[in-house]
């Protein structure tokens, strides 16, 4: 039985692999053209003006993100330590800088002070065309000292590597944990002991792993090149300690410096902790890359891949997306008109037009890569949620990946009536059958919040909690469990103390003003990202790139136990 299975598995494997040198079946959907007319106009405008305020303060946290530590911090880091940057770490590492960052704005305005971008950077690049998650320590933030969100985001990132089968390369230059924090970074099942635990679990999945040791590995981050299945070290800069000289002193009192105790020539002729010795930091990128094109992938012909960034561009400009972002659920316009602007030719072949219209869905290709659309129009009706479920069926049966275009109404409706109270009881059993098509689909999911993410609806419509492989907001976003201004729907009624609870709803809607926005989710890590509306496109192209991507990898079969260090 066990040969049989063995043998179907490397069927469908050579199946696939001839697969990908074949045509897609042609295809020719209806166009949607959706132009704007004076009609939408108000409506357009003051979307417009307040996209426009979104994106001004999203250059603002942008510009705070590249300025890492301050110019102290990144002064002393360049000619004191003499290390690079870790952008410009990058530009050695990557093909280009054509790459995918994951939640720059990680970190900021946070409880316990600004870290920017969490003190670390993550993204997915092309190292030798091959895309690879990265996970660099930006030890001008802080000292590369770890925060509770820089635990996350790392952890977040290996996530990514994980559900998408991408190799993961970690520029370890970290300080270790920031101690007066430590009970949010050491002791639950995803704090930082989970980072180890990955390592060996993407391992065992055949993931591959490098690790480029460029500064300190202290601490707990020692075990990050140590669990990986290659490391590169640097000369004089890169040092593998559990505890530093000062350390040594206080307990032994003897003196002894940190090459010594722990630098690159000791771990790459001694300990045998590293495996390739670098002189400069260019000379340690130049061999990641080199271990990267060891790596057995079987990529797909340069014209095909030309063929799919040559795509048809939609009818309208991109730019139109900027307006069509709802300033409030009130301001939302035809969804159609967003999706005709995303989609390759504004081509779309929509599933059951005529029925449960609240919610669009359809098929479409973006950039060549064929998806089926959910798109919110409105409340999630039964009939809608029927259809949703019916949709994300199909979708799982035909391998066809899922992109969720999330605008969810404010609140639900209130049952004042029996007849009310029935139809709400319908619409949760269907909103539930909607909910569990989704749970359960084995294919990849993105999700897009356009607008409002809110209550029961969001989790139907593929919300972080039902595990996206991707999931971004616009700047215009709001993330709560009711927009503000709708809180009042959800408090019990006590007519003996209105205006207490008055008070109380007028303070839970000052918070919400706050704690909904886009910015706000993403400095806490609810997301993967705001990308900004009129970039959406290249970014799905980019992710549906990168979720092809492990179709092309080799050896893939089994599991097997890690490999292990002397």
């Amino acid at each position: 039985m066990l040969f049989v299975e063995r043998h179907w598995q490397r069927s469908v494997c050579r199946m696939s692999s001839v697969a990908g040198k074949r045509r897609a079946l042609p295809s020719a959907f209806p166009v949607l053209d959706l132009p704007l007319l004076p009609i939408h106009k108000h409506i357009y405008e003051a979307n417009l003006r307040n996209s426009n305020a979104w994106c001004k303060k999203y250059t603002e946290f942008s510009e705070k993100v590249m300025e890492g530590g301050g110019e102290r911090a990144i002064a002393r880091h360049t000619q004191r330590n003499r290390k690079l940057l870790v952008r410009d770490r990058l530009r050695l590492l990557l093909d280009d800088e054509d790459f995918l960052e994951l939640s720059p704005f990680a970190g900021l305005g946070l409880p316990y002070g600004d870290i920017p971008s969490a003190g670390t950077m993550t993204g997915i690049g092309r190292i030798n065309g091959l895309w690879c998650v990265f996970v660099a320590s930006d030890a001008t933030v802080k000292g590369g000292t770890s925060y509770p969100i820089t635990v996350k985001k790392n952890l977040r990132a290996q996530e990514i590597a994980i559900k998408n089968r991408l190799p993961c390369v970690y520029l370890v230059d970290s300080g270790g944990a920031f101690l007066p924090l430590q009970s949010e970074i050491f002791p639950d099942k995803n704090h930082g002991g989970r980072t180890f635990y990955n390592e060996a679990i993407m391992s065992a999945m055949k993931i591959p792993q490098v690790a480029v040791v460029c500064g300190s590995c202290t601490a707990g981050g020692a075990y990050i090149p140590t669990m990986a299945e290659e490391a590169v070290m640097v000369h004089r800069i890169g040092t593998i300690f559990l505890g530093g000289p000062p350390l040594v002193k206080a307990a032994t009192g003897e003196e002894v410096t940190p090459e010594d105790l722990g630098g690159a020539r000791l771990h790459a002729e001694v300990s045998g902790c590293v495996d390739h010795f670098a002189w400069e930091e260019k000379e340690a990128f130049d061999y990641t890359r080199n271990i990267i094109s060891t790596l057995n992938f079987l990529l797909p012909e340069e014209e095909e891949e030309t063929k799919k960034r040559n795509a048809e561009e939609p009818l309208h400009s991109l730019e139109e997306l900027l307006g069509l972002a709802p300033k409030s659920y009130n301001y939302s316009l035809d969804v159609k008109m967003v999706v005709s602007r995303l989609v390759d030719g504004s081509r779309f072949l929509e599933f059951k037009a005529r029925y449960g219209t609240s919610l669009v869905t359809g098929f479409a290709k973006i950039h060549g890569h064929l998806v089926g659309i959910l798109a919110n129009d409105g409340q999630l009706s039964y009939e809608a949620a029927l259809k949703g479920s019916h949709f994300v069926q199909l979708c799982n049966q035909r391998d066809v990946p899922l992109l969720f275009l999330q605008n969810t109404a404010p609140t639900a409706a209130l049952t004042l009536s029996t007849k009310q109270a029935e139809m709400n009881s319908n619409h949760l059993k269907a909103q539930g059958s909607m909910m569990s098509a989704v749970a359960s689909a084995s294919v990849p999911k993105i999700t897009v919040v356009i607008g409002g993410c809110h209550g029961a609806d969001s989790y139907a419509m593929c919300g972080r909690a039902f595990d996206p492989n991707f999931l971004f907001l616009w700047p215009n976003a709001k993330v709560s469990i009711a927009p503000p201004g709708h809180i009042g729907s959800l408090l019990p009624l006590n007519g003996e103390q209105e205006e207490e609870q008055k008070k109380q709803e007028e303070e839970l809607n000052r918070r919400l003003v706050e704690e909904s926005s886009a910015f706000f989710s993403s400095s806490r890590m609810w997301d993967d990202g705001v990308i900004l509306p009129q970039n959406t496109r290249k970014v799905l192209r980019d992710v549906l790139d990168i979720i092809k991507q492990q179709r092309y990898q080799l050896s893939t079969e089994t599991l097997q136990s890690i490999p292990l260090r002397m």
